[in-house]
């Protein structure tokens, strides 16, 4: 059996395991601005379904939005 085999594989392995690494590095960086992307996208989603959610109150038609001005003006005056 040879002695320097045992270490050749180690080292042959130890290289492998270095461009794993590099790789999944390498991997991580193109991943990162699809997966900011999506949850930004999702986040845009929930906000405006929350929105939607919301309760509004009832709008006022102009005869009314008129009564308030005519009031304010009245106790301006006073």
């Amino acid at each position: 059996m040879n002695p320097y085999q045992n270490e050749e594989l180690m080292w042959q392995r130890l290289k492998d395991i270095q461009l794993e690494a590099e790789n999944s590095r390498l991997w991580a960086t193109y991943r990162l601005p699809a997966t900011v992307r999506l949850v930004r996208k999702l986040g845009r989603r929930v906000w405006r379904l929350a929105q939607l959610a919301t309760p509004r109150g009832r709008r006022r038609s102009q005869s009314q939005l008129r009564l308030v001005d005519d009031r304010e003006t009245a106790s301006d005056v006073a």
